[in-house]
């Protein structure tokens, strides 16, 4: 069972590769999260593979708690596979911690390369360089699917050292206390209060008022109502001004 999280579809573009090739089941952490389908069983007697990206070189803390409070049954095996624009420096050690306290095998962990989607803060790639960098991660993707099917072990990918630990323990820790807030989002004249950054949240944190969204306290950063928005009329204070959107489809 392959299970994704994602924002502007880079997760998403993974799983689905994964999930066609090897024939499973594919479940959006999306749509549950939005519809808090915490209670519900999920069930498969074949491996968890969760698809998530690298938010501040860890899981995304809406995955990590989605994770706890849901009742996995059938397999115990399960394998991480993280899109991210860097690395995922310690994200590992997470989640190992993680798989202890759900009693799971960790089958491994294994980043990909994925163009840059967080455009609060950098710049998206130009076109041709994206093609570039899936066309390098497809390679990547069809490694994975064959040590699934072979029922290998990831080789784990993990920075030694004092920067991986720094990166994903303070730095991350940081980066939810200062930047991750909905407080800079806010709409232009493009808006045509066509709905769809309410209906891409995962969150339910956007409503329509007078036809124009507006934000509530809840807020990942995930960067779907600004990159998916048709009209490009969603913007982040004054970081995302003129800068190209990137939304996989």
């Amino acid at each position: 069972m392959i299970l994704y999280f994602s924002g502007t579809g880079n997760s998403r573009y993974v799983a689905r590769k994964i999930a066609q090739e090897l024939n499973d089941e594919l479940i959006s952490l999306n749509q549950l999260i939005k519809e808090e389908k915490t209670d519900e069983l999920i069930s498969t007697n074949k491996p968890f593979i969760f698809v998530c990206p690298t938010y501040a070189w860890r899981l995304p803390i809406v995955v990590t708690e989605f994770i706890k409070k849901t009742e996995f049954i059938g397999s115990n095996k399960v394998y991480f596979v993280m899109t991210c624009g860097g690395d995922t420096a310690k994200a590992v050690n997470y989640i190992q911690k993680l798989c202890k306290y759900k009693e799971w095998q960790l089958k491994g962990m294994v980043e990909i390369k994925m163009p840059e989607n967080y455009i609060a803060l950098f710049s998206t790639p130009d076109k041709e360089t994206s093609k570039q960098i899936i066309k390098e991660a497809d390679k990547q993707i069809s490694k994975i699917i064959s040590d699934i099917n072979d029922e290998n072990e990831f080789k784990t990918i993990s920075p030694s050292g004092l920067g991986g630990t720094i990166k994903s323990g303070i730095t991350n820790i940081g980066f939810y206390k200062i930047f991750v807030h909905a407080k800079g989002f806010h709409c232009t004249d493009k808006c045509i209060g066509c709905g769809k950054c309410v209906s891409l949240c995962p969150l339910n944190n956007i409503n329509l008022k007078n036809q124009n969204p507006v934000w509530g306290n809840k807020c990942t950063h995930c960067m779907a109502c600004i990159c998916g928005c048709p009209t490009k009329a969603i913007e982040y204070k004054n970081n995302t001004q003129n800068k190209e959107r990137y939304y996989l489809k």
